[in-house]
């Protein structure tokens, strides 16, 4: 494929990439970050692309890959990152008392509407909640991957019905 021929096939592309990245990362920056990151990989590994296969879903599996490495190596390396208007604030010397018990109070009523799930919903929800990948709650309820991601997603669209109805936003 030439260069050429490889901007056309990006640019008929370009829309879909952007949603995709930015549903991936949710944060419009970090989605164009994703964007270029993706096409530059493409750009270098074109020679990989095979004629006749999905050049789409080639670079939006690209984005996936690239979009998973950058998050295990964020993990790995567990470095907080501050914005920069948030260091005056970590830096002001100046004491504070805090007061949890407002947040105290939503996370019990949280945990409440949790206990008012089904079972089938709320244990793989509060599992992944915990950490677990979609994978590894799978693998510990033996059960189907598909499903466990249709019982989380259930299990958050009940709970945000709950909140909006409790007024918790």
């Amino acid at each position: 494929m030439s260069t050429n021929d490889f901007y056309t096939q990006i640019n008929l592309i370009n829309s879909p990439l952007h949603n995709f990245a930015l549903s991936l990362t949710r944060d419009l920056e970090d989605s164009r970050d994703l964007f270029q990151e993706t096409v530059y990989k493409a750009l270098k590994n074109k020679d990989k692309f095979r004629i006749g296969t999905n050049f789409k879903a080639w670079v939006l599996t690209l984005m996936r890959n690239t979009f998973i490495n950058d998050y295990r190596r964020k993990k790995r390396s567990k470095v907080k990152t501050v914005a920069d208007d948030s260091i005056e604030m970590i830096t002001d010397t100046r004491s504070a008392a805090s007061n949890e018990g407002e947040s105290n109070m939503a996370m019990q009523e949280l945990m409440a509407m949790l206990e008012e799930l089904d079972p089938k919903l709320s244990e793989p929800f509060w599992m992944n909640y915990q950490g677990l990948s979609y994978q590894e709650v799978a693998d510990a309820l033996e059960t189907p991957l598909g499903t466990i991601k249709s019982r989380i997603f259930f299990a958050k669209k009940e709970l945000q019905a709950k909140v909006l109805k409790a007024g918790l936003r």
